[in-house]
């Protein structure tokens, strides 16, 4: 892809950008700065930008059936009311918030918002995922992976992908819509884990899928996009001008935006002057449409 096709939408770098959500009603974006405990909001065509500090770190945003905003954060679920800056208590963290807090979530196709953790220790695979099914929060299961990421189901609602960031790999289960329930793990794809080796190309993090049942996912610190088909074969990748992406979500009148978030945070001086775009929130046009984002159903 050419350069000159990139967007800067959000000028001002995140430490962590994160989670991207296109609100269809307002024609918005929003997306959260994890450690900078900030989430944001974005009207494209105007350049309309307004933000909310939270308490502690907002990591996923969903929207609900009556245009609402639910954000996760470590403390647990609320609602943020985006006229008056009010949060109100939805379900408080299952979890000790010392070491733990959640990661990236996407809401279902039957409005269940599926959140999971980031066990910040990372020298165990003691991660978490919960869902929030009308205002009850549920585990969904416990272990087997250290960062939560890249959540994702295809158009027909029968695959659930899902990444985690630690040991590189998407994962794809059966779902049943109907209960909720995800089954028979298999992995798409494990990418390569030595930095060292000249076929390191980042690990995956936040993700989002097409029309087409395409998987769309961020390489952190691969410093690009790559589209995968349900199989897992590479059917596109976009080099990025910035090394850490960490998310993605389709948006616009026609949901043929690519929006991506990154992350600057410990990054090194080295790297912050050579990819001056790290943190901020880039675009860019893509020729398949996205899959619109369901609403969680409180």
């Amino acid at each position: 892809m050419k350069t000159e096709q990139f967007v800067v939408v959000h000028d001002e770098p995140m430490k962590t950008g994160e989670c991207p959500v296109w609100h269809a009603v307002e024609s918005a974006l929003y997306w959260v700065d994890i450690p900078g405990f900030m989430v944001h909001r974005l009207h494209p065509a105007s350049g309309k930008y307004s933000s909310w500090k939270m308490p502690t770190e907002p990591s996923a945003i969903a929207v609900d059936v009556d245009n609402n905003l639910v954000v996760a954060t470590r403390a647990g679920f609320v609602y943020l009311n985006t006229s008056s800056g009010e949060l109100e208590d939805i379900a408080p963290a299952p979890y000790d918030t010392r070491i733990m807090r959640f990661n990236d979530g996407r809401v279902d196709p039957a409005g269940r918002f599926w959140v999971g953790t980031l066990y910040e220790p990372r020298d165990q695979a003691k991660a978490e995922m919960h869902v929030l099914e009308a205002g009850t929060l549920r585990e969904a299961w416990r272990g087997g992976m250290t960062n939560s990421n890249g959540l994702a189901w295809t158009p027909d609602g029968k695959t659930m992908f899902h990444a985690d960031t630690t040991t590189h790999r998407v994962d794809v289960y059966d779902y049943d819509v109907a209960s909720g329930t995800p089954s028979n793990k298999r992995n798409l794809v494990t990418f390569e884990i030595d930095k060292t080796s000249g076929t390191y190309g980042g690990r995956p993090d936040g993700a989002a899928m097409d029309s087409e049942g395409n998987y769309w996912v961020a390489m952190y610190e691969g410093g690009r996009i790559l589209k995968l088909s349900p199989t897992g074969e590479l059917l596109q990748q976009i080099d990025l001008p910035l090394r850490c992406p960490t998310a993605v979500a389709f948006g616009g009148p026609d949901l043929r935006t690519l929006y991506v978030t990154s992350a600057s945070e410990g990054r090194s001086k080295e790297e912050l002057a050579q990819y001056p775009h790290s943190g901020k929130v880039l675009a860019f046009p893509v020729d398949v449409a996205g899959l619109a984002q369901p609403e969680y159903r409180g």
